[in-house]
């Protein structure tokens, strides 16, 4: 038997590459907002915000721009950030 692989490399369009950068830029944004936020109203009511990317779109109309499921991704990081902060406290509050 014989094994081959195979190696890839794509060089994206200045169009794509324009597009990465606007994901990037947005999912980096909305974890920074959401934590953000989270850690405001916990000082004002000691619970839990929980709030999604969709209720940023009104006021960040950009944000409408990028790939919703982007967004999406960056919100279950921070979930599973703030899940694993309050199960193991060693591991450290989420960071911005």
């Amino acid at each position: 038997l014989s094994k081959k692989a195979y190696k890839f490399r794509i060089y994206p369009s200045e169009e794509q590459k324009i597009f990465f950068a606007k994901t990037f830029g947005c999912t980096r944004f909305i974890y920074n907002q959401m934590l953000a936020d989270k850690i405001s109203y916990y000082k004002k009511t000691k619970g839990m915000l929980h709030n999604t990317p969709a209720q940023y779109k009104e006021k960040y109309l950009w944000l409408k721009e990028v790939d919703s499921l982007a967004l999406t991704n960056a919100q279950k990081n921070l979930e599973t950030a703030y899940d694993n902060f309050f199960k193991n406290t060693k591991i450290g509050f989420p960071k911005f």
